[in-house]
């Protein structure tokens, strides 16, 4: 019996190590990545710049408190803020700890306003994280059930409903945020709709509230662009992200521009690990590379040639319900919960996810080849072919 607390379901399989879009197990079997660690790898295993980077600075200096200057977290603090078009940032360790930190800056930021219990906004069908704010402010309640009594200080509004977050406006002048992920991802990849994002900035400006993007998962180039916000036009005051940010080493970053910039202060927040050495090289390196060689532009054409592989090999066309993809963020819905899928792509030496029951979430990294692209689109389609021969869709 593992000795380990029950909070995974791991499957049949461990890795010994990985070669850009591969993983490989002990007996030397290779594993196409479609998942990416969940959106973590966008540079692939083993990439040269980012073991070069953690190795020599594990040889020189691992960790350092935040009581002191770290020179490595200026440096990348001010090339994140500026690839970001924001003005600072707050370091942690993982995206819940950054959705966190933003959290409470809302907070602040309301009781800076002379709001005695200042609000926040959020979304059905987002997931924030798990610990207990990011949690509370998730909109799944299969996720929080048993874990109650959530924080209070939260008001719930349906995805892409403009008019639910006008009401819940004219009824509150206690709301100081509206926190939301612009491509919903553990839901099953919904990208919000482009004018009701657009409205939602504009709801903010017209009232204060902070703008609050959750980009832990959407961030680091996934979608085409640094982050998803930088290519619709609008501008967050609060942006989170982790995830690819280490590409495998945990780091995540609360940053923010205009008055939320500022409203934190010494003492409001902070995080033992948060920054340190190690993990700020290997930020600096994913930067520096995602930089220089535009890996962000990958995003958009490989999603295409996954997606055309895909529906052009599989059979079974009728049992796709929607797919929804923005750049390598992919959903594909089918009519029926889809879970065993998992375990049968692992049998043909493909690595997916299944989420909401029914969707297929596709994450590969960003170094995968044009041909690994239509590998993994074709393989796909054969296990879905095959195992919905033996489980045909049901009907109405």
């Amino acid at each position: 019996m593992s000795a380990l607390m029950s909070t995974y379901s791991p499957l049949p399989v461990s890795f010994t190590h990985g070669r850009g879009a591969e993983l490989f197990d002990a007996q030397g079997r290779a594993f196409l990545d479609g998942l990416s660690g969940i959106a973590v790898t966008n540079l692939g295993h083993g990439h040269p710049r980012v073991t070069a980077a953690v190795s020599e600075q594990a040889a020189a200096l691992l960790h350092c408190s935040n009581i002191y200057h770290i020179d490595l977290q200026e440096q990348v603090g001010e090339t994140l803020t500026r690839r970001a078009a924001m003005e600072t940032v707050f370091f942690s360790n993982s995206g819940a700890e950054a959705n966190e930190a933003a959290i409470k800056l809302a907070r602040l930021h309301g009781h800076q306003k002379g709001i005695e219990r200042p609000q926040v906004v959020v979304l059905e069908g987002a997931f924030h994280g798990r610990t207990m704010a990011a949690l509370s402010a998730t909109g799944n309640r299969k996720i929080q059930a048993g874990f109650g009594p959530l924080l209070s200080g939260f008001l719930r509004a349906p995805r892409n409903d403009l008019r639910a977050l006008e009401a819940l406006s004219q009824g509150h002048d206690d709301i100081a945020a509206v926190m939301l992920e612009p491509v919903q991802g553990e839901s099953g990849i919904h990208p919000l709709d482009l004018d009701y994002l657009k409205a939602v900035a504009s709801l903010c400006a017209k009232n204060g509230y902070l703008l609050i993007f959750d980009e832990v998962q959407s961030g680091n180039g996934r979608t085409g662009s640094y982050f998803y916000y930088q290519q619709i036009g609008i501008a967050p005051d609060v942006v989170t992200t982790a995830k690819a940010l280490g590409n495998g080493v945990p780091i995540g970053a609360c940053l923010a521009r205009g008055d939320a910039a500022h409203t934190f202060a010494p003492g409001h927040h902070g995080s033992t690990y948060g920054g340190n050495p190690l993990a700020c090289a290997a930020a600096g390196a994913v930067l520096e590379t995602l930089a220089e060689d535009q890996l962000q532009e990958r995003a958009e054409p490989l999603g295409r040639i996954i997606q055309e592989s895909f529906t052009a090999a599989l059979k079974h066309k009728d049992a796709v319900a929607d797919y929804r993809r923005a750049g390598l963020m992919i959903g594909i819905e089918l009519k029926q919960d889809c879970a065993e899928l998992v375990r049968l792509a692992l049998d043909a030496g493909l690595l997916i996810n299944v989420t909401a029951a029914r969707t297929i979430r596709l994450l590969p990294p960003l170094v995968m080849s044009d041909a690994q692209g239509r590998q993994l689109g074709e393989t796909l389609a054969a296990v879905v072919d095959r195992w919905l021969d033996q489980n045909p869709v049901e009907t109405m």
